[in-house]
């Protein structure tokens, strides 16, 4: 495998990760909210937002290797 295949497959891989644990953030951060911790909920969905920050910074990255 090339390296600039092996970066792609790295891209893909990362941001798959992130959104599975944004999604699981998403989820602790609505539990928290339902057990009236709602300071602790707004941090929580801060960090699942930054995990998609992240993939957009990977996205770009993905598109300049298809370039």
């Amino acid at each position: 495998m090339t390296f600039a295949k092996k970066i792609v497959k790295l891209l893909e891989h990362w941001i798959k990760h992130n959104d599975d644990h944004a999604a699981t953030y998403q989820g602790w951060a609505d539990q928290a909210k339902q057990n009236h911790l709602e300071a602790v909920a707004v941090l929580i969905e801060e960090a699942a937002e930054m995990n998609l920050a992240v993939n957009e910074k990977f996205e770009q990255a993905k598109a300049l290797m298809q370039e």
